[in-house]
């Protein structure tokens, strides 16, 4: 098969130095295309599709390539929407909503709904250098989403190529309003018309809603008890009492059942003043009962780093001081006096908790503030308030810039996120955490944990030599033991992140037989050629793990 003929007409590359460029994102996995395009529009990808099933190549989709699981990598056929496809189409202040297309930059979107004092709040700690499309994808949450929910409680429209090769509007309608539509050959937005094939194209949407009611008591009975979830298929979401909101099934599908092209977003208004309390736990015995205290005030974010990720931000102290503005070794000690006074006072703290409050009654916020400080002084924490936005900021960097921390300075050991993104109910954690740690130091692991402890989602990133292949074998094994001791807490395995190459394969185990065969037929319904992003979620493998693992 001669790529290069058949995709002459696109602005494609098959250097190997470009290939090389997109073989890998933020995951402990390379794979190199066989071609990467760049679509200028969604009637390229229609040909893309065509060309796909005739030719017998599957699409993989790529925004900001920050996916940590290996999502957008693919040994086939690889679409980039960051060069063309990355407009803001619309940005309505008075209805509060945002049409972009998938390649859309979220500081790019950041910076223009500043203009309007909007936000779109579902942003993850990578929020500097993620894409839309990849939000939508793996249904990304971050640090407000305890307030404010994940991406999909903000998609009002998804415009999507399916493996028809028609481009069809997803906006939530009642089933007669959708069939109707679908059936006049035409589906109504609220800014264009789109022709459809034929009247059979109505057979994707009846089969699902089928599907999901015939089987309406299990995925009732199966539904994950914690509040976040991005693994499989949103089949818990997607049937609203007698209507079917496609929406749902394709938010987080990470590219497995057709192709996004535009996204239409419900925006929110920024809230005009917050405050910060940073609080140093030392013994984790009452967390559960701090943070049940603490939830009923309501705070924006309550977001957790453990004393590991503690030592690798002070052992780059210089660096981060540098980011925040201060000059010099002694701009860099004032800025982390506090925490130096901390540690000689009780030690590295084992947790430290960042409890935000934000709103538009700045003697609310105080006022919430100063009860979570008596909160903290009931069980004995160390707490301090920052005295301004550049001390508050030395914290959100703690908490978001880690990740990136451990892969640019660490040279000899690779950030390996293969653990990184699971869930279990917050009032487990003091009796899961020394389980978790035993099986890691079992392997005698350097890893840091931060998260959301609001919600129970913790984030683990062993350091791992990737190049020792007993190192790469242990992946595997530490992975079946996390992961089967999240599910006997009745947790989930990925509550933001997604599934892509590490999780897929175990879907059936974290969600039965029985449901992990609905997601196999929505992805037959949807996709019966198998052409949309090859290896995740029901096509994954276990084997395919150590396959494209970096080595």
């Amino acid at each position: 098969m001669d790529l290069s003929e058949i995709l002459k007409d696109f602005d494609f590359s098959v250097d190997d130095r470009v290939l090389e460029e997109y073989s890998q994102d933020t995951s402990i996995f390379k794979i190199k295309p066989k071609a990467v395009v760049f679509p200028k529009n969604s009637e390229e990808i229609k040909k893309l599709i065509k060309l796909a099933k005739e030719n017998n190549f599957s699409l993989t989709c790529r925004a900001g390539g920050t996916d940590m699981s290996g999502g957008p990598l693919t040994d086939s056929v690889l679409i980039v929407f960051t060069k063309y496809m990355n407009k803001i189409l619309e940005i309505n202040p008075q209805e509060k909503y945002a049409v972009v297309q998938p390649g859309v930059y979220f500081r790019d979107l950041e910076k223009e709904l500043n203009k309007y004092n909007l936000m779109f709040p579902s942003y993850p700690a990578s929020k500097e250098i993620c894409a839309i499309g990849g939000m939508i994808a793996n249904d990304s949450g971050g640090e407000k989403s305890l307030k404010y929910g994940k991406t999909h409680n903000y998609v009002i429209d998804l415009r999507v190529v399916l493996s028809d090769g028609e481009e069809y509007n997803l906006e939530l309608q009642t089933n007669a309003e959708l069939i109707q539509n679908l059936q006049k050959n035409s589906i109504s937005s609220a800014s264009v018309q789109l022709s459809s094939a034929s009247i059979k194209n109505t057979d994707f949407y009846q089969r699902t809603y089928q599907l999901l009611k015939e089987n309406y008591e299990l995925i009732q009975k199966t539904k994950p008890k914690v509040s976040k979830n991005s693994s499989g298929y949103n089949i818990w979401g997607a049937l609203d009492g007698e209507n079917l909101d496609l929406i749902k099934l394709f938010v987080g599908s990470q590219g497995t059942l057709g192709i996004i092209t535009e996204i239409k977003i419900k925006l929110v208004e920024k809230e005009n003043f917050s405050q910060l309390l940073t609080i140093f736990i030392k013994d984790l015995k009452n967390l559960p009962h701090f943070t049940q205290d603490v939830l009923k005030l309501q705070p924006t974010s309550l977001e957790i780093t453990d004393d590991h990720t503690f030592k690798i931000f002070l052992r780059f102290a210089k660096e981060m001081a540098s980011l925040l503005g201060a000059k010099g070794i002694f701009s860099t000690i004032k800025l982390f006096l506090p925490e130096i006074f901390i540690i000689l006072k009780i030690g590295l703290p084992k947790l430290i908790v960042l409890t935000e409050f934000t709103g538009n009654n700045e003697k609310e916020i105080y006022e919430k503030i100063e009860q979570t400080k008596e909160i903290a002084k009931k069980y004995k924490y160390l707490y301090r308030q920052p005295k301004n936005e550049k001390e508050a900021e030395k914290y959100w960097r703690l908490r978001r810039d880690t990740y990136k921390l451990l892969r640019e300075k660490i040279k000899d050991l690779t950030a390996s996120p293969f653990i990184d993104d699971f869930i279990i109910l917050p009032q487990y954690l003091p009796e899961f955490l020394p389980k978790l740690y035993q099986i890691l130091d079992e392997y005698k692991l350097i890893y840091t944990i931060s998260g959301h402890l609001g919600d129970g989602n913790l984030h683990i990133i062993p350091l791992v030599n990737l190049k020792d292949e007993n190192q790469r074998k242990n992946i595997l094994a530490i992975t079946d033991k996390v992961y089967d001791l999240v599910l006997e807490y009745n947790g989930i395995l990925t509550a933001e992140h997604n599934d892509g190459l590490i999780r897929g394969p175990y879907l059936e185990k974290e969600f039965g037989q029985e449901v992990y065969n609905i997601f196999r037929e929505i992805k037959n319904i949807f996709d019966p050629q198998n052409i949309f992003n090859p290896y995740k979620k029901i096509t994954a493998r276990k084997e395919n793990i150590e396959k494209f693992m970096i080595k």
